[in-house]
């Protein structure tokens, strides 16, 4: 009888075995920029050449060893090369690493132990052992962020500020479009871990965005302040919104009592966390709603967008899905801790706002911005350096995002002070002066210095489908 087991657990191993090559052959006919499926092995010890990587490392960069250390992956025995490696014809492979392998200091430093790796970890390298996650990433507004700001971005289009202030600025949350110069990684895009970066391999991303290296931890994704990295500020102020929210209260107040490392999957509200943080309710799985890494699951409105529309009317960047359905799936988070008339109640005054924001605020102004341009008095070659354009862009860009993330996510000062309140004087002040123009038939004044407007207006190669 245990013979005969026996011989069953060998065959199934096999057929996994078997599953698992025939899969691999067959991705490898497929497009280059395909996640790659899942491989199940068992390894008893790591391969020479990753002791030499760690061993070499702990001594060289002992934070990144002590930090890769703690993580789950060290506890699962995956090490530098299972991100790091690369094909030996791949773009950027580091040239530079491969003279570690001729130290006479090391004993690691010989040809033996030699490996092709590369410094930027995309998306695909990740989706060897995460491929749902890389797909609904793909797919997301965070991956193809780059591609909507050069849509949309008098900044970028018209060239109003310098390739050095979008490096260290838009870029740094945006990403940069990798490139090589003599097998090195341009440093005009290097570092540079930007939520939507443009990678060699054609992938879009980087999931250290959000799970920094080289702890990948879970923990740190799931805080607010992970999130709070890019969105904050004048213009996408999430982070001191939800701060101020009463989600943000009890975070503050029991957030060191939350279960921050649950496995994926298995978060729960009332269980593990008291209230939610922007994954809870964006990514996180929550009652019957599935974990998602596609932020742009759960919208039922573009807040951000200068005439606020459903997700799958954003012209830049259409979403897959009806809004109708991703309200009810994030309807169904809020339930997990609210009851419906709650949500529903909430709802309600979200979609008054965006509707007071487009008829009362942003139509007048779009319109008498279009009247100027046709009237000739507005000079339309370039924006930002007339006075009223600066206006315009703010009233949609500050204070209205502002008034709607406010609504959006229970935050009353941003709602009003922050957005209502200072869209009643920018409003005010934008048709005093564009009045004066009409009635004087005056064109406004344009900066003719405006200041460092060196920026290239060129598009991206490879950034755009053809």
């Amino acid at each position: 009888m245990m013979w005969a087991i026996h011989r069953i657990l060998a065959f199934v191993a096999a057929g996994v075995f078997l599953v698992g090559f025939i899969s691999s052959e067959v991705e490898g006919q497929m497009a280059p920029n395909l996640p790659k499926t899942k491989e199940f092995r068992i390894e008893r010890a790591m391969p020479k050449e990753a002791v030499a990587c760690i061993a070499c490392h702990k001594k060289e960069n002992p934070a990144i060893f002590t930090d890769w250390a703690h993580s789950r992956h060290a506890s699962a025995n995956i090490t530098c090369l299972d991100c790091h490696q690369a094909d030996p014809y791949d773009p950027d492979v580091s040239q530079e690493h491969f003279r570690q392998y001729e130290r006479s200091d090391a004993p690691y430093g010989t040809k033996e132990y030699r490996v092709p790796v590369a410094a930027a970890v995309t998306p695909k390298d990740c989706s060897r052992c995460h491929p749902d996650e890389a797909k609904q990433y793909a797919r997301s507004k965070h991956a193809n962020t780059l591609e909507i700001i050069w849509k949309i971005d008098p900044w970028l289009n018209n060239g109003m500020n310098s390739d050095f202030e979008r490096i260290t600025g838009c870029f740094t949350c945006h990403g940069t479009v990798l490139k090589t110069i003599n097998g090195k990684l341009d440093p005009e895009t290097w570092p540079n871990v930007g939520v939507g970066r443009l990678n060699l391999d054609g992938s879009k991303g980087s999931c250290t965005s959000c799970h920094t290296r080289h702890r990948f931890s879970v923990m740190e994704a799931r805080k607010p302040e992970a999130c709070g990295q890019c969105h904050l500020g004048p213009d996408h102020p999430q982070i001191e919104i939800y701060m101020e929210s009463k989600h943000g209260d009890i975070y503050t107040a029991f957030g060191d009592e939350y279960n921050w490392n649950a496995a994926p999957g298995t978060w729960t509200p009332g269980v593990d966390y008291r209230a939610p943080t922007c994954a809870s309710c964006h990514m996180s799985g929550s009652g019957t709603v599935l974990t998602t890494h596609d932020v742009t699951e759960r919208l039922s409105w573009e807040t951000q967008a200068p005439l606020t529309v459903r997700p799958e009317d954003f012209k830049p960047f259409p979403a897959k899905v009806h809004w109708k359905t991703e309200r009810e799936k994030m309807k169904a988070i809020c339930l997990q801790c609210h009851g419906n008339l709650w949500v529903e109640n909430h709802y309600r005054r979200l979609d008054q706002t965006v509707y007071e924001y487009n008829e009362v605020y942003f139509k007048p102004v779009k319109a008498m911005l279009d009247k100027l341009y046709a009237e000739g008095l507005l000079d339309k070659s370039r924006f930002f350096d007339e006075e009223l354009e600066v206006e315009y862009y703010e009233i949609w860009h500050h204070e209205g995002r502002r008034a709607r993330f406010g609504a959006a996510m229970m935050g009353p000062d941003y709602a009003w002070w922050h957005g209502f309140y200072d869209l009643k004087k920018r409003y005010s002040a934008f048709m005093k002066d564009a009045r004066e123009l009409l009635e004087k038939n005056q064109k406004a004044y344009r900066t003719e210095d405006f200041p460092n407007a060196t920026g290239s207006t060129e598009r991206p190669q490879g950034l755009f489908p053809k």
